[in-house]
């Protein structure tokens, strides 16, 4: 990522993006009080410099899929190659390398238990380096990085004049038809790619692909989302937090956490750590504080392992190689 100097206008148009990915960048210029090519060349600025990327993320569990987060530790001279292969995949989401090159993470949405037991009991098993793998079932997100007030920067009435209609999370799981495979694996690379550029690769027409992203949206398949570099934003310093909380008070540590501005990802768990959450704050003194001041007044925790980001390779949307 280049080093991008963020100003009201920047940090007007990532929150704007944050709260619809794929809002006119007329609409935002309104809002904002700047011309429609000023936003355009804002947005195309942070994203050729790697500051954002507005993805089309699946929400596996209206689906059907099953969603499980992955520990996997390693020889420090495999990691690299082993978050690599993993951010490479489909099924996968939040690869990152911690714990000083030693560990990966990841979330991963497996559409059939046949392909959730080839990743965990025989290709990760099976991969030379790999010392330990654990997996653990997300049972209930209470924070998602859709929602982190860290990129907030417009007023409420602003806010007020992009809110989307929320997507249901209720219902049967929705089937997928054959042309919304190809849809969503353009937009998990580009989600802002034009109602035209879909229609040429689903073979059909520009209205009956917006009908159809509408469809998907409002059945909470399909979120149009940002992946940004927290350190633009002033929170350089990222960690992942494996807690053990009592079963009796799991719920209302997760749902406190989730308040927290540090935090962007928490969700209950399977596993003797059963409450996963992301932090991300402004330097090491700022997550001290964090931990030693904040999370230890929260009644329940038994115990925390904390897990420095040292490098992120995918966030929600498809991985896209850069040469380093």
């Amino acid at each position: 990522m280049d080093t991008v100097t963020l100003d009201a206008t920047d940090r007007g148009l990532i929150h704007a993006l944050q709260i619809d990915g794929r809002v006119p960048f007329r609409t935002v210029a309104e809002v904002l009080g700047v011309s429609e090519n000023t936003v355009a060349r804002r947005y195309r600025r942070l994203r050729s410099s790697g500051v954002l990327r507005v993805v089309g993320a699946v929400n596996g569990v209206r689906l059907g899929y099953t969603s499980w987060t992955l520990r996997v530790r390693c020889t420090p001279d495999a990691a690299g190659s082993i978050a690599g292969a993993l951010a490479a995949r489909r099924d996968t989401s939040y690869v990152h390398l911690l714990s000083g090159g030693t560990e990966v993470s990841c979330n991963v949405q497996t559409p059939t238990e046949a392909e959730r037991d080839a990743l965990l009991l025989g290709k990760l098993p099976r991969t030379s380096r790999v010392t330990e793998v654990s997996a653990h079932l997300l049972l209930r997100a209470t924070a998602l990085p859709t929602s982190w007030s860290g990129s907030a920067w417009l007023t409420e009435e602003q806010v007020g004049r992009l809110r989307t209609v929320p997507a249901s999370q209720a219902g049967e799981p929705v089937t997928l038809e054959e042309q919304d495979r190809a849809l969503l694996e353009i937009l998990g690379r580009e989600g802002r790619a034009s109602y035209a550029e879909l229609a040429a690769v689903a073979g059909s027409t520009d209205s009956t692909v917006k009908r159809r992203l509408d469809t998907l949206c409002r059945a909470g398949v399909l979120t149009f989302t940002v992946d940004v570099a927290s350190a633009a934003l002033g929170f350089p310093t990222e960690a992942r937090l494996w807690m053990s909380v009592q079963p009796s008070r799991l719920a209302d540590v997760a749902r406190t956490m989730a308040d927290h501005p540090e935090i962007s990802f928490a969700a209950m768990t399977t596993g003797p750590s059963n409450l996963l959450a992301a932090v991300n704050c402004r330097d090491a003194e700022d997550l001290c504080r964090y931990l030693t001041e904040r999370v230890a007044a929260l009644d329940g925790i038994q115990s925390i392992e904390t897990a420095p980001v040292i490098r992120t390779l995918k966030g929600a949307g498809a991985y896209v190689h850069t040469a380093r």
